[in-house]
């Protein structure tokens, strides 16, 4: 598709999760810290919060990456709408325990056993909880009790929790004390600021060879963050089809006119877009960065400056 036009090695904005295209935002950045950190302690729950679309499944895919290349056993959760005895069922037997085993009884007997025999061998085990906000009270009850099972009083099972804000008010919950107390750490990964919703987009793009095929009007970039309020999946589903509007049309310049007609198309369509549409937020001149050695421009979108007044000189 566009990514061919453009002689772009790869989709740049896919909406699936992939951790390749992590971008080091602050709070990305703070997420990920006190994951390690809470890592390093080896006991507890670490709790990660944020909007859907704001990046915690890319997240915890770095994090499971890169426990690969440790002595980490790491079973991850992404079906939490469960009942504390299927919770453990799941849990068991992705950790490896024998699906044959049903009874809660010798279900955590084995689950025991194996997390001991883990540890006698050096390695760690880390539960991932994805969408931990579905989880019932005794479902997160059943949770913390696994945590007791220990060896010469350390815990054998870590347990990290993903989940949309809810997950806060579920823990701070009266019934749930004895959860909040063993949270080690937790952090809220927050919407893309202007400037970083900015640097996101040149970083997927950078990621997958672009050399300022199409140039993208610096003006583009605050409208972008304000129709996709900073939250990197709609920041994706905006600039890739604003790419494949580039496409249609033939364009090797993307200026505020191509976004006004994406914008407008997603609105149709409830798609991604939560600003209202102002007319205003578009009446704004182009402004493309080219090289200096550049002696003439590539045909312009609608709406542009063709004649490069007001653009400045240096390299993308």
């Amino acid at each position: 598709m566009y990514e061919v036009f453009y002689n772009l090695k790869a989709e740049p904005f896919r909406l699936s999760p992939d951790h390749g295209f992590c971008y080091e935002h602050n709070a990305y950045s703070k997420a990920r810290a006190y994951m390690a950190y809470a890592f390093s302690r080896a006991e507890g729950f670490v709790m990660i919060t944020g909007r859907p679309g704001t990046g915690k499944t890319t997240l915890i895919g770095e994090l499971i990456e890169t426990m690969a290349r440790e002595k980490v056993e790491t079973a991850q959760l992404v079906c939490t709408q469960l009942e504390a005895d299927d919770l453990l069922k799941v849990t068991a037997y992705d950790f490896g325990v024998d699906q044959s085993v049903v009874e809660k009884g010798e279900l955590l007997q084995q689950l025991g056993d194996l997390l001991r025999r883990w540890h006698r061998d050096g390695r760690r085990a880390l539960l991932v909880v994805d969408e931990a906000q579905n989880l019932s009270e005794s479902a997160m009850e059943e949770l913390r009790l696994l945590t007791n099972i220990q060896q010469d009083g350390k815990p054998l099972l870590q347990i990290f929790l993903l989940g949309q804000p809810e997950l806060r008010e579920l823990i701070l919950s009266p019934s749930l004390e004895q959860v909040h107390q063993r949270i080690v750490a937790a952090s809220n990964l927050e919407c893309l600021g202007v400037d970083e919703a900015e640097a996101y987009i040149i970083h997927r793009l950078k990621k997958v060879g672009w050399q300022g095929d199409p140039l993208l009007s610096k003006q583009l970039f605050p409208l972008i963050h304000k129709y996709s309020e900073g939250l990197p999946r709609r920041i994706n589903l905006i600039c890739s089809r604003l790419f494949l509007h580039g496409w249609v049309g033939k364009r090797h310049e993307i200026g505020v006119a191509d976004l006004r007609e994406v914008i407008k198309e997603l609105q149709a369509e409830n798609l991604a877009v939560s600003a209202s549409f102002t007319e205003e937020d578009f009446e704004l001149e182009d402004q493309f960065d080219r090289p200096a050695s550049e002696s003439k421009t590539p045909e312009s979108s609608p709406g542009s400056d063709a004649s490069g007044t007001g653009s400045s000189v240096e390299a993308l």
